[in-house]
This record gives C-alpha cells, structure tokens and sequence, in this order.
C-alpha cells in the first residue's frame, strides 16, 4: 500500500509547488524587468527636461539653440559610453535631434516603433514586452518631450537585457532550490506519515496472517495510528477473541463428544459379541455391525486426536530429520512387504531442522500409510528428504491412482474421501490431523501430482527456531 500512496502523495504536493512556483516565477521576472522600465522611465524623462531647452519652438528645433543642443549631445554620448544604453530624441517626423551612438535611428517596426508611436500620443512606455532569460533581445522605452502642451520630440532608450535576463535566472535558481528543499521536506514528511498511517495496517496484516496459520493469540496493538485504524484494530482484537473462544468451545465439544461417545460405543460393540455367541459363525448382519462399529470406534478416536493435535503447543527442538525420517521408513517397511510394495529412502544421512519430533512422526505416518494404502503391490514408495534453503523437505511419493485438480484442491478437508477410494478404510481424518500436528511447529504439508502418475505429498520443515513457512 506503502508504494502506491507514497506516489500519489509526492505527485499532490509536487503538483502544488508547481502551480505555485510557476505564477511565482513569472511575477519575479516581472518585478525585475519593471526596477529596469522604471529606471529608464527616470532616464528618458531628465532627457525630455533637458531637450525642453533645446527646444525653442514646436517644429523650429535650431533657432539659436546650438550650444545647447551641442550640451544635450554630449550627455547623450556619455550616458551610451557608460551604460551602453542607445539613446536618441527624434522629433515628430523621426528626425534625430541627438542620438548616441551617432548613426542609430528609430527602429522601423517592432516593440521600439510601438514605444515611439505611444509617446507620440502623449504616453510614457508602461507595459513593454516581457523579457524571458532564453530571449535575446533588447528592451525599449519612450518618453514624450513636450512643450506648451503638445508633443514636439520623443525620446528613446535601447536597452541590452543580458543583466537583467541574469538576474532573473539568478532569481530563478534560488526558486527551484527553496522549491526542491520544499519537495525534499514534503518527501520526509511524506514517509513518516505514510509510516504513521500505515505501520497499524501492517500490525493488523501480521496478526491476521497469524491467525489464518493458527496462532489464535495473535492481536494488535490499539495505542498507535490514526484514530480510525485504533478503533479497526479493537475491533480486530474483538473479533480475533470471539473466534478464539469459538474455537475453543468447538475443540472442548469434539473433544469431549468424542470421549463420551466411546464407552457407549464400546458397551455397544461388547453387547454385539455377546449376541453373537448365540448366532450361527459367519452371520454377515452381524459381521456389519460389528464393523461398522469398529469404523464409528476409529472416527471417534481420530475426532479425538484432531481436537488435541489442535488445541496442543508444539514442543520445538533441533531434531535431525533425516534420521527421523529413516527411523519411519524402517517401522512401516514390514506392512509395505505385506503389500508387495517397495517402500525405498533416498537423501541425506543427517540434516537438522527445528520440529516437535512426535508430531512430525504422527504426521509422516499418516502420510505414509495413505501412500501404502493406494499404491498397488508391485509398484514404490519413495520418501526422500532435501534441503531447500532455508527449509528442510520431506517428499512422499507413491505410485497409486493419484487425485483429479478438484480432488488435489480438496485433500486434507476433515472427513473428505475421494468418490473413486471410498471401500478403501479410513475416516476422512488423518491428512486434517497431519495438517493441524504440522502447522503447530511452523510446519506445512501440501500435495502435488507425481509423475507419470500417483500422489506426491511434501512435508516442510524450517531450519531455524520460529521461523514460519509461509502456507502454498
């Protein structure tokens, strides 16, 4: 969850420093280009004050004015000289009264033609094009020069803009770095808070994988996170009590349900010896009841030591599985020559992994003696063990009819059997037994076809103390 709203809040906060940063930027490179307009605004209007002298008449512009016009050219060529800024005052015609450098005109078209043409009109240049750092280009401004209320010259600056351009990039920079130490912030932030959010979200996904893998103590702790997940996790807390107790309650039921039933039962079955003796030998009503009987004895038992395998902690120790398993391999050896099936080991001689020995055997016996059951005389049995990292594998594979995918999805289901096995005896419980036995220690058992044909059942065993191997 972390990857996907990380993102999306880094992109928010990047998209308001954006919209922010961009208005920001184009006012800062207006406020430097109008310190600039306004500066040579003060400019052209002490050369407008001083061209009013030059002036006698409106369109009379020499009439003894000479020696004046000769002090009005020199400031002008001293102020290019200085600050390589062109400047001329042209009369209304264009004519230049005094220009500097010597040989500039009025521009023909563009923005200085437009600056002329406004101060023509009586108004000083207010608004000119806005100068962009990546723009080389030079910036105009006019003011009129007027006397006895008419405009009878103009003057104009050309300015160079590399300063101004440089200090707008200048400004800029500064910009995008307070910009990008905001973002970098606003990231930190952003990851603490997604922390903050998330950290009880992942609490609660430990503990409900808990208690999906069996460790019905699993809760959450309620002192952290937003106030929603703090209520989202006492509701958890709440729900994983209940189920807790539920569970309890229907492990106490089986459990004793299975314990009252057997000396009922056993009455029962000794009652039927005993009609028995008055029977002919061999009666089949009988011989059915009593095996029946014998059957209900054998689920009851099972339901009995599902409840206990259930409810029981696992005792945990380093314990060498391959010799365990060797050990399995020898007891079941003289059923699996009584069925004229090869029971064979292959893997190593010792390897170590952490298991509760007796229920790692209960469940390998299970395990074994449903692959001795299906697989027909002739055929093998093979148990092997391997190390796979940071597990310990135990596979059994036989060589019997094996299970379709719905049947292979469906193994280990309590009192499940396949249609196709069911003269086969059994209650539909030993695999669930396996199962629960296993996941108390860590432990898993799944199924897979063997090839080319049969049932392939693989047992895992991590090899360091409380590690959990996640369920396939």
């Amino acid at each position: 969850m972390r990857t996907r709203l990380l993102p999306l809040l880094i992109l928010l906060l990047a998209g308001v420093l954006l919209a922010l940063g961009f208005p920001l930027a184009a006012s800062i490179a207006a406020a430097q280009q109008q310190r600039l307009v306004v500066d040579r605004i003060d400019d052209t209007a002490r050369f407008a004050s001083l061209a009013q002298y030059v002036t006698a008449r409106p369109f009379d512009p020499g009439a003894g004015n000479d020696e004046r016009l000769g002090t009005l050219r020199d400031e002008l060529l001293r102020y290019e000289d200085v600050y390589d800024i062109r400047v001329g005052i042209f009369y209304r015609d264009s004519r230049a009264m005094a220009v500097a450098p010597v040989d500039w005109a009025v521009p023909e078209q563009g923005e200085g033609r437009r600056a002329f043409q406004e101060a023509l009109a009586g108004r000083r240049s207010h608004d000119p094009g806005q100068v962009w750092p990546f723009e080389h280009r030079r910036l105009t401004v006019a003011s009129p020069v007027i006397r006895d209320g008419d405009v009878v010259a103009v003057v104009v600056t050309d300015s160079p803009t590399g300063r101004l351009r440089s200090r707008i990039l200048h400004s800029w920079l500064l910009l995008a770095a307070g910009e990008t130490a905001a973002m970098l912030l606003a990231v930190a932030a952003a990851f603490r808070l997604t922390g903050w959010v998330l950290r009880p979200v992942r609490t609660l996904d430990t503990a409900t994988h808990g208690i999906a893998t069996g460790r019905m103590n699993s809760r959450v702790a309620v002192d952290s996170g937003p106030p929603e997940l703090r209520l989202l996790a006492r509701s958890f807390n709440e729900m994983a009590d209940h189920v807790e107790e539920v569970l309890e309650q229907q492990r106490a039921f089986v459990a004793d349900a299975s314990h009252q039933l057997r000396n009922p039962l056993a009455a029962l079955l000794l009652r039927i010896d005993l009609l028995a003796l008055d029977l002919p030998e061999g009666h089949e009503e009988v011989a059915s009841v009593r095996a029946e009987g014998k059957r209900l004895a054998r689920v009851l038992d099972d339901l009995l030591d599902l409840a206990l395998a259930e409810h029981a902690p696992a005792d945990l120790q380093l314990t060498d599985i391959a010799e365990l398993v060797t050990d399995r391999v020898g007891a079941w050896s003289p059923v699996a020559d009584r069925g004229q099936v090869a029971l064979t080991y292959s893997g190593p001689s010792a390897t170590t992994g952490w298991a509760d020995p007796v229920a790692l055997s209960s469940a390998l016996d299970a395990v074994v003696d449903n692959a001795l059951k299906f697989t027909p005389g002739g055929a093998d049995v093979s148990v092997s063990v391997s190390v796979d990292g940071d597990t310990v594998g135990i596979t059994v594979a036989d060589r019997g009819p094996g299970l379709t995918e719905e049947e292979l999805a469906r193994i280990g289901d309590r009192f499940w059997r396949s249609s196709r096995h069911q003269n086969v005896a059994g209650s539909g419980l030993g695999l669930s037994i396996s199962r629960a036995l296993l996941a108390a220690g860590g432990a898993t058992l799944s199924y897979t076809h063997n090839t080319p044909s049969g049932l392939r059942a693989v047992i895992r065993v991590p090899r360091d103390r409380g590690e959990r191997i996640p369920v396939t």
